[in-house]
């Protein structure tokens, strides 16, 4: 089964983790949580989750995973102020492995610039930002691109996208 990389910092969007991640583990996955440092405790920005990182950023490498999972909220504008979250994410895309963002989760690639000509869909306050980026913004609950990238934008699209991300770690 496949090792998720998912980068995670305060003030991610609860459901958007919480969700995703139990589908991903209930289907045998691996889901390995990763901030600045290890043994951290981040919190979601509804105050209903608390989560235990497990792995600092300098300690992990694109190449130990499989895919990549970046929760929306706040937390992936702070990481992308971050050059080593935005080269790891980088990394997934340039490898075409599979990557997996809701809500405003892109931002992460935004940064690491590798929307480009890509299908994708995030969060309505951020379509500008993925259209200056290069990408091909639809509204839609979920956007799947070379099966690769998995896209969505609120917690109400998150059957679409745990499904549609699920379905690509089959392959």
């Amino acid at each position: 089964m496949a090792k998720i990389a998912t980068v995670l910092t305060n003030l991610f969007e609860d459901s958007e983790y919480t969700e995703p991640a139990s589908a991903y583990k209930e289907a045998g996955h691996d889901v390995v949580t990763i901030e600045k440092e290890a043994g951290k405790e981040v919190k979601g920005k509804q105050g209903q989750s608390t989560v235990k990182i497990d792995k600092g950023i300098d300690d992990v490498n694109p190449d130990d995973f499989d895919a990549l999972f970046i929760p929306g909220g706040f937390s992936p504008d702070q990481l992308r102020a971050d050059d080593r979250f935005v080269q790891f994410a980088k990394r997934f895309m340039d490898d075409k492995k599979p990557v997996f963002a809701i809500c405003h989760g892109p931002q992460l690639l935004i940064t690491a610039k590798t929307l480009e000509g890509r299908d994708a869909t995030g969060y309505k306050s951020i379509q500008v930002d993925m259209e200056y980026a290069g990408a091909k913004f639809a509204d839609k609950e979920v956007v799947v691109c070379q099966n690769q990238l998995v896209t969505s934008r609120t917690p109400d699209d998150i059957p679409a996208f745990v499904r549609e991300s699920v379905k690509l770690l089959e392959k």
